[in-house]
């Protein structure tokens, strides 16, 4: 690997960033040389980069991808990011956005490899996963080992379902507060996502998914009265219906416990009854 940009460097020439904007930076060389590792069995012909801040990862994907798509919200980031890397620009190996990644429309992408800013990195990720591809992402730790929870722990929620749903997730690095500039108050991870189709279908996988985002709002209650008391979020037209047409040995759980399948069992049930 050839030399790589300082990310001291490049924080000194474009500006600190501001917590209060959720801006850390990742400025551990040795972790922003890892990161890109992850995604080696990933399509890396179209890297999707979301929060580039000065530009030390992008850096760093320019190294193995084809081409690289960075989303910056900060109008200043992005002009600098398309100053530091002209080349690139020029040379049509590098587009840069400037807007919010929870509503730009994003590229054909192949990979999606980011630090992620954590204020919005579970909304950013509900978008992501959708799309069926890969990606490598820096989360605060809490979140990242939500997505990677098993059912019946503390951790396990809408999002371990939701992620789950979607792909094998990976918790494959720590990373403390000190890779950072500035720091954080939180530790985090870097998590990789696989894609993977699950061994069940959904009718409708946003029914599905809005169902468990109901149920989980009942965790500690029994199925059935998950599902009864949540028809106003989930949509469900005849919530005593689907509990009829359900097994016991599936209405007496607690929505904590319940596996992905288990959901996606109850969604369907909940779809053919209309």
């Amino acid at each position: 690997m050839s030399r790589r940009r300082d990310p001291d460097d490049l924080i000194a020439r474009a500006g600190r960033g501001d917590p209060r904007r959720d801006q850390h930076f990742l400025v551990d060389d040795r972790v922003l040389d890892r990161i890109p590792t992850y995604a080696d069995d990933f399509d890396t012909s179209h890297v999707l980069e979301i929060g580039p801040g000065t530009g030390a990862l992008t850096d760093r994907l320019l190294a193995v991808a084809d081409q690289v798509t960075v989303v910056e919200r900060d109008a200043d980031f992005a002009t600098f990011v398309r100053s530091e890397f002209a080349t690139a620009v020029d040379e049509g190996r590098l587009t840069v956005v400037q807007g919010d990644a929870l509503s730009v429309d994003f590229p054909e992408y192949t990979t999606c490899i980011s630090n992620l800013p954590y204020g919005v990195s579970t909304e950013v990720t509900f978008r992501l996963l959708p799309t069926r591809n890969p990606a490598v992402l820096m989360f605060q730790k809490e979140v990242g080992e939500r997505m990677a929870a098993d059912p019946g722990t503390a951790e396990y929620g809408r999002l371990s379902v939701a992620a789950q749903h979607y792909a094998t997730v990976e918790v494959v690095e720590p990373v403390p507060p000190a890779a950072f500039d500035p720091q954080p108050a939180v530790d985090s991870v870097v998590v990789r996502l696989t894609p993977r189709d699950p061994e069940y279908r959904v009718p409708d996988e946003d029914a599905f998914l809005l169902l468990v985002k109901a149920m989980f709002t009942q965790r500690r209650k029994t199925v059935r009265n998950a599902i009864r008391n949540t028809a106003h979020i989930s949509g469900l037209s005849d919530p005593d219906a689907v509990v009829e047409a359900l097994d016991e040995s599936l209405l007496s759980r607690r929505p904590d416990a319940l596996e992905p399948a288990a959901f996606a069992r109850i969604a369907t049930v909940a779809g053919d009854i209309g």
